[in-house]
């Protein structure tokens, strides 16, 4: 009975809110961390069982050890990357994949990530990959592959969960590069939890860490998201991995953007852009060209705005619609845009310019499924919102990039140079911007006609006479 006993007080266990991570040490109907009901359940985080554990030091990898070392003695040196085929990812990325990186890439199901990594492993025929597989089988795989179209004769395929079994697979097959689909389908023996519990997520990525950090081959994990669009699991899984990658877009439209929200080798500012085709995903080199409508006639409400997303330029098209309210109530409405910032601007223009649309409904767009944070927008989503209200149309070689202030003044955007020359490339001929940018003689004397506005009232007199 006392063995019995003894046996019993090795087994600790706590509760971890499914959603968001946190841990109790008793049961709480509501999780006080992210407020939702019914999300605690009870897990073991620690059991003694030497066999297991004993199991993952045999396959892990000791190829270096570490010691404590003073700082003006550690040398500089620049880590290679590994240059990738995917320019998209390559950029966004920071230029390449770092060794030994851990990545995390997330996203809505059905978004076309298990199809990314897919065409990751089969384009690079110069790199070994093993891809593994937890929720596909084997032939699902070869099926994806056949339609993509690509070959890689180095690529392995591995349908298996456990980390001991994939672990002891690199060391045998020893990869350049891992994918795993996905981390929430992994389970280690170490724990006593199910696959895509708190406890399994943290000890699986710890030991994928591990094994990344010192073997130094990079290691890419799909992981699922939630109902609001975050990534499942702890927020501790973020903080373990090097990168953290968001796949973006509607079903409903071909366009996907992936997008950086943590990254440790280079910025996050950085936006890729694929299109979804029967073949897989396609990289867009272009998406100017295909964030602007072709028109055989000016219609009014449009106007063309230059945006950045990190260090590229690209030219979007920005799509205003006002109407007098139907049921008295006007409406404000924006798809891609913060609405927050839409009712400013629309006061800015009836306070102080004077423009009477208080009482007529206004709904915006930017084109393309495009979510655009970017201040330097602001003149362009103006100036397509008076072109509706007067009903005049914007002529198509014009493109706007200036911040619209509280007291109607147009501010200066940063990177000015670039939006201009990303303008003339595309062969427009005038761009409005802040009269208080500071442009180089270069500019002044480029092709394009600049021309530099205060307020508001001098770009609708340019515009609309």
């Amino acid at each position: 009975m006392h063995l019995y006993e003894s046996q019993l007080m090795k087994v600790k266990t706590v509760y971890f809110c499914q959603n968001c991570g946190v841990q109790s040490p008793k049961w709480l109907g509501k999780c006080p961390s992210c407020n939702e009901w019914n999300t605690y359940v009870e897990e073991v985080v620690q059991k003694n069982e030497p066999s297991a554990s004993n199991a993952i030091s045999k396959t892990s990898y000791h190829k270096k050890t570490t010691d404590a070392v003073l700082i003006h003695e550690i040398g500089e040196q620049t880590e290679a990357r590994i240059d990738i085929i995917d320019k998209e990812l390559s950029r966004v990325l920071g230029g390449g994949i770092v060794p030994g990186s851990l990545v995390l890439f997330g996203g809505e199901p059905g978004i076309g990530k298990s199809t990314l990594m897919l065409q990751l492993a089969l384009q690079e025929h110069n790199l070994k990959v093993l891809y593994v597989s937890g929720e596909e089988s084997e032939q699902q795989i070869k099926m994806r592959a056949s339609r993509i179209g690509l070959q890689n004769k180095h690529c392995y395929i591995y349908t298996e969960t456990s980390t001991t079994n994939i672990i002891a697979k690199t060391d045998e097959i020893q990869p350049q590069l891992i994918v795993i689909d996905s981390i929430q389908t992994l389970f280690s023996p170490t724990m006593e939890s199910s696959p895509g519990s708190v406890s399994q997520i943290r000890q699986c990525a710890a030991e994928l860490m591990k094994l990344a950090k010192e073997s130094a081959i990079p290691v890419f994990l799909i992981g699922h998201v939630t109902k609001d669009g975050s990534l499942a699991g702890p927020k501790v899984l973020e903080h373990i991995v090097d990168t953290v990658l968001q796949f973006e877009g509607e079903r409903n439209h071909v366009y996907r953007l992936l997008r950086t929200t943590k990254n440790r080798f280079g910025s996050t500012n950085e936006l890729g852009i694929y299109e979804m085709q029967g073949t897989g995903l396609r990289e867009v080199n272009n998406p100017s060209e295909i964030l602007i409508t072709a028109r055989e006639e000016s219609v009014s409400g449009v106007a063309i705005a230059a945006t950045l997303e990190g260090l590229r330029p690209m030219l979007i098209e920005t799509q205003a619609l006002v109407s007098t309210a139907a049921y008295g109530t006007p409406q404000r409405s924006a798809t891609g845009y913060d609405l927050r910032r839409l009712s400013m601007l629309l006061a800015v223009l009836e306070k102080r310019c004077g423009f009477r649309l208080g009482v007529k409904d206004v709904f915006l767009n930017i084109a393309g499924g495009l979510k655009v944070e970017d201040p330097a927008i602001d003149l362009a989503l103006v100036c397509a919102i008076l072109s509706s209200n007067e009903d005049i149309a914007i002529d198509a070689t014009i493109c706007f990039a200036g911040e619209v202030g509280l007291s109607g003044e147009i501010r200066p955007v940063n990177r000015i140079e670039q939006r201009i020359a990303e303008a003339e490339r595309l062969g427009f001929e005038q761009i409005f911007i802040s009269k208080y940018n500071k442009l180089s003689a270069d500019h002044v004397s480029a092709k394009i006609k600049i021309v530099q506005v205060a307020k508001i009232e001098e770009a609708f007199t340019h515009l609309f006479g």
